[in-house]
């Protein structure tokens, strides 16, 4: 049997920390810019065709969350900060913790928080493009996972054993099966990625900016930004909304850095959450 390598990166990163209020900071990391080729390549093991053709993309230098956005996190902007556009649940999760993600918020609600956040601070705060989410979850790396070519549950929450009446398996490649928690994990309980980012695999998938596109055909953006319909089809096609990431509800499969999801944006889910980010100019000046 080849051996397996699993790379546990020690990372040293920039960032800043926003006082949210109540004692509440959010990190903010900074990822340098650069260029990758995103999606997977055709002989990666259990790949979907949506995440094809590989592509290269330059993506400017920005600010993305340490972790994504936790209750806590959550709780105080919905309830401190000026409303734009629409309410929120202060207390949606199903899976409650101060430190634990936030989870059953739609892409809707995820916006919101983000435009309260930027209204409030003077900075733009935004969900990440697609690109940008795999760029900083692949962190300089080409393997399925950051970690390398597979995952253990010691390093992410997923879904780690089979489930035979599914045929779905709990291991990926040649890698361990593993356990099943069966719920969220606090933020920051695994190792973080080079870009000094945690939880990018499993826990919760999070949202992104762009709209749900099949495939890489079709000219995507190469320079980091968000794919989006043209106005003329935004009407009609503003229903789907890509998530990142996987979760713990997920087999390993899902937890790749090039898996694709989609959902309805007014869709709330106990494996959804986020992340924000912000550009590098906007957070520094």
């Amino acid at each position: 049997m080849a051996q397996l390598t699993i790379t546990r990166h020690k990372a040293t990163a920039q960032y800043f920390t926003e006082d949210l209020g109540d004692g509440i900071g959010l990190d903010m990391v900074l990822i340098p810019g650069g260029t990758f080729l995103m999606g997977s390549p055709e002989d990666e093991l259990d790949r979907f065709n949506d995440e094809g053709p590989q592509h290269q993309v330059t993506v400017p230098t920005f600010f993305m969350g340490k972790f994504s956005i936790t209750q806590a996190q959550w709780r105080v902007v919905a309830e401190t900060y000026a409303q734009v556009n629409q309410e929120l649940d202060p207390d949606p999760a199903s899976f409650k913790g101060d430190n634990r993600p936030v989870e059953q918020v739609s892409w809707q609600d995820a916006t919101e928080f983000c435009a309260r956040l930027s209204q409030d601070t003077g900075r733009e705060y935004r969900l990440p493009s697609e690109a940008e989410w795999e760029y900083a979850c692949r962190a300089g790396t080409t393997t399925p996972f950051h970690f390398g070519e597979t995952i253990t549950t010691d390093l992410a929450n997923y879904r780690g054993v089979d489930d035979d009446s599914m045929d779905w398996k709990g291991n990926y490649g040649k890698g361990p099966k593993g356990i099943y928690r069966k719920e969220t994990t606090e933020v920051g309980s695994f190792p973080p990625n080079a870009f000094g980012l945690y939880d990018m695999h499993g826990n919760v998938w999070e949202w992104c900016q762009d709209h749900w596109h099949d495939n890489y055909d079709g000219n995507p953006p190469t320079d980091g930004s968000a794919w989006l319909f043209s106005d003329e089809r935004k009407e009609k096609d503003d229903h789907t909304r890509v998530l990142r990431g996987g979760s713990w509800v997920d087999l390993p499969r899902y937890c790749r850095s090039a898996c694709r999801l989609y959902n309805i944006p007014d869709a709330r889910y106990n494996s959804d959450g986020f992340r924000v980010v912000c550009s590098a100019a906007r957070a520094l000046s």
